[in-house]
């Protein structure tokens, strides 16, 4: 296939774009390449994918998705069979301080890949969720099942505008929408504004770390590989209608439009004490801890409860943590040199 990779410059964009080359796909990946966090290392991505048995398969092009014309040209000048929209403004923090940001990327950007698909027969669409969207729901574990209608940050509010976005377009155009949860993704490349990364960089530095809900944050930490992996296996696999679907007793999770919501996470929620503890035994140092309150916009817990995914796409993450960690510190230590 031809498939288009926005955000193909970040985490877990550069990822799935590495496995999809890897698998003999034709791949072509867009980013914006802003600076909210350091650009070396989007570009770092770029070059490590080029770098890599597929080197000189993968095609890039600098387009920010917000910008309608150069993402019509693009669509206009390549025959893509299917969409993985990855491209979006991150952090549920940053959120409360550059709101605009989010609308832009997540709101705008994204209805531009929704009209450039309903105008180009595009075979199915992936885009990227999130578990913030659950919000202020305590149901344990977070199940497709449950009401998403209290988001408690701006970034949850367009990843939930998403999903009802993407149902819109398959309602009225037909086109296969799937979109994807995804819960506290680390490893290898990460993004250094997430908390995984943040400990790496304190406890490598003998600097204090900054520990909210006072360490009482469970995260459902989910390895790259088994992200990838989902996003790959559900881009094969285009959305249904639900023919038993009923507006009396709506199913959240599907539609009579050929529409799919699904959780990737790896269904074990970890303590953060717990995941710090490993973190500083694989990189063989301790660090003090600075215990703060919760933030806004932050939950105290997620749990995915993938058991859709299992039926569907037949998959389920199980990369164990420690594991994980290991992998990631690994990378971490030869990419920074430490």
């Amino acid at each position: 296939m031809k498939v288009l990779v926005t955000g193909a410059a970040g985490f877990i964009g550069a990822h799935v774009s590495l496995s999809l080359l890897r698998r003999g796909d034709d791949v072509i990946g867009i980013d914006n390449l802003n600076d909210y966090y350091a650009v070396s290392l989007k570009q770092a991505r770029l070059e490590w994918i080029d770098s890599t048995e597929t080197k000189g398969k993968f095609q890039f092009h600098k387009i920010d998705i917000s910008d309608q014309q150069p993402v019509d040209e693009l669509f206009e000048n390549e025959t893509f069979d299917k969409v993985i929209n990855l491209a979006a403004q991150a952090g549920v923090r940053y959120s409360l301080e550059a709101p605009r940001a989010y609308i832009e990327s997540n709101i705008i950007g994204f209805n531009n890949i929704l009209e450039a698909c309903r105008h180009h027969q595009i075979q199915h669409l992936v885009y990227a969720s999130s578990s913030s969207v659950y919000g202020a729901n305590e149901s344990i574990p977070f199940s497709v099942q449950d009401n998403v209608d209290h988001p408690v940050s701006l970034y949850a509010a367009t990843k939930k505008s998403n999903e009802l976005m993407a149902h819109t377009y398959s309602h009225l155009y037909g086109i296969p929408t799937t979109g994807l949860r995804f819960f506290t993704v680390y490893g290898p490349w990460g993004r250094p504004d997430m908390s995984p990364f943040l400990f790496a960089d304190a406890i490598i530095q003998g600097k204090p770390l900054k520990v909210f809900n006072y360490g009482k944050h469970r995260r459902d930490f989910t390895y790259i590989d088994d992200i990838v992996e989902g996003v790959v296996r559900t881009l094969d696999i285009n959305a249904a209608p639900n023919k038993q679907w009923s507006g009396t007793t709506p199913d959240p999770s599907s539609s009579k439009a050929p529409w799919k919501v699904y959780n990737i996470g790896c269904s074990n929620p970890i303590p953060l004490l717990d995941y710090i503890t490993i973190l500083e035994e694989v990189f063989g140092q301790t660090t003090e801890k600075e215990l703060l309150p919760l933030q806004p916009g932050d939950v105290p817990d997620t749990y995915a409860d993938v058991q859709q995914l299992i039926d569907d796409i037949g998959y389920q993450p199980s990369t164990s943590l420690y594991e994980g960690v290991k992998k990631f510190a690994a990378w971490y230590k030869d990419f920074y040199c430490v």
